[in-house]
């Protein structure tokens, strides 16, 4: 696994769905493609994909990702429900996996409230789930934000009627300097 390509393509990530969708593990998109997906068009290059899924379902998944290539990539963060996979093609995905019980409580793995996995949007008109807007947004906030959070959070507020967070305050007095109309 030594390519220096940091990029998954909208190809990349239609081939990793329609895998786990061919042997019916459910996956939810999420990240810079879930933001992409739910936009409809790829707005900016991404260096991975971060996907949601069961965690029920890890054994397949890695199981199928090895035999495409895939392999562990270590990092401090790394737990049983989530770790990255990536190949010698540079393609990374960060898996985030859960457990609800009957009820829809969370009793295991990345804390995703049940309502948030119910997003639809496309990749290059491929139809995929991914987290609801008005999630993806709560999601881009607690930590350092960078222009990419930025990039991504206003143009969901924009395009779903989000009021933008106050923790991007800063991110937008710095675009009303740049443009007064806006």
């Amino acid at each position: 696994m030594k390519n220096d390509r940091l990029e998954m393509t909208a190809k990349d990530v239609i081939e990793i769905v329609q895998l786990f969708t061919q042997h019916h593990i459910d996956i939810c998109i999420d990240g810079g493609w879930g933001v992409d997906a739910l936009l409809g068009a790829q707005t900016r290059p991404h260096s991975d994909l971060d996907i949601a899924m069961p965690h029920k379902d890890v054994a397949l998944a890695r199981r199928l990702l090895g035999e495409s290539g895939f392999v562990d990539v270590p990092r401090g963060d790394t737990r049983e429900c989530n770790f990255v996979m990536g190949d010698d093609r540079g393609r990374q995905i960060d898996i985030h996996t859960y457990t609800f019980d009957a009820l829809g409580n969370l009793i295991f793995g990345v804390p995703y409230p049940l309502d948030s996995l119910n997003g639809r949007g496309s990749v290059n008109g491929y139809p995929v789930q991914c987290i609801t807007p008005e999630w993806m947004v709560k999601f881009h906030t607690g930590y350092p934000l960078d222009d990419n959070d930025y990039h991504d959070v206003k143009a969901l507020c924009q395009r779903f009627g989000i009021a933008i967070p106050v923790e991007y305050e800063d991110f937008a007095g710095k675009d009303a300097e740049r443009d007064p109309n806006n």
